[in-house]
């Protein structure tokens, strides 16, 4: 269905619009987009007649988003982000290839980005950017073509593809390790154990699958993997952490596991991308390639657990 004209503004009257609501001064706006107020004005002016409704209230020298507007407004300025990052996409690739990935921040960072060199040399003509969620979010309203996700398969109106599972082990500073002289999972369950917001009862699944009769626990509660595992280093707790992403910190003697005990995850690592965007030759190519060293990685560590036992 073609869109009536009136309801397509031009970029300039939207944003005079979108800088007078984010700065709600028709004088700041001005400066900001190098014009005299009375342009500004008059592009605003412009704006309401075309769309048939007040944006701001004006009040002697000042302006105030009407309810109406300030909703407008929010999804104006998404809609000019998008266009901008876009425009900054073709211009770093004139031929495309670019993807736009979210990603976990600690994943992203001790695990993908080491990795990525390999993807960018096999596909020389693919720009990747990288932005963190920690989140689930609504794809129509972000420009992101996918996301790693972390937990079960089921992000509303995304395609959610398997890469990898993994395990978690009790990790913590060598001194407090020494200091405790952990024997037993009822010397651990003692001590002061770190819990992250986002894998509540990790701590309980942990002594339940190792028979043990549940009980209240507590200790500090932490937002992100990168903190939580910070404290574990400086001697705060014991942190429940996947091994995978703490191998550099085990090998360097920043944490230590002090009880050879692991638990698989309930959940996995997946890479999610919206449905019925249609093909996306970048998107495929990050997908088949990430598979397989998600999947390769994972055997690897298998295999060095089942030989050193």
């Amino acid at each position: 269905m073609k869109t009536p004209r009136r309801f397509l503004p031009s970029l300039a009257l939207l944003q005079a619009f979108e800088t007078a609501a984010r700065t709600q001064s028709i004088t700041a706006a001005a400066a900001e987009l190098s014009l005299t107020q009375s342009a500004v004005s008059r592009q605003i002016r412009a704006l309401e007649a075309q769309l048939g409704t007040e944006l701001f209230h004006r009040e002697k020298q000042t302006i105030r988003l009407t309810q109406g507007g300030a909703a407008y407004a929010r999804e104006i300025r998404a809609a000019l982000q998008k266009i901008s990052t876009a425009s900054l996409n073709l211009r770093a690739n004139p031929g495309g290839g670019t993807l736009t990935l979210a990603i976990l921040p600690t994943f992203g960072t001790r695990w993908l980005a080491p990795r990525l060199p390999e993807f960018l040399g096999a596909h020389p003509g693919i720009t990747l950017n990288l932005v963190t969620r920690l989140t689930q979010f609504d794809f129509a309203a972000e420009a992101v073509d996918a996301a790693i996700h972390f937990g079960a398969p089921d992000w509303p109106g995304a395609e959610c593809t398997w890469l990898r599972g993994e395990h978690v082990v009790p990790a913590c500073a060598p001194d407090l390790a020494a200091e405790r002289a952990f024997k037993t999972l009822e010397d651990l369950r003692a001590a002061p154990l770190l819990h992250l917001t986002s894998r509540p009862d990790a701590w309980e699944k942990f002594f339940e699958r190792a028979g043990m009769a549940p009980q209240p626990l507590h200790g500090m509660l932490f937002d992100q993997f990168a903190t939580v595992a910070q404290a574990a280093m400086v001697g705060l707790g014991v942190a429940l952490l996947p091994e995978f992403l703490i191998e550099d910190d085990i090998t360097a003697g920043r944490l230590v596991v002090p009880l050879h005990a692991r638990m698989r995850s309930d959940e996995a690592y997946y890479l999610c991308a919206p449905r019925g965007r249609g093909p996306h030759r970048p998107l495929e190519a990050f997908r088949d390639w990430l598979c397989q060293v998600a999947q390769a990685a994972e055997a690897a560590e298998a295999a060095r657990r089942d030989g050193s036992r």
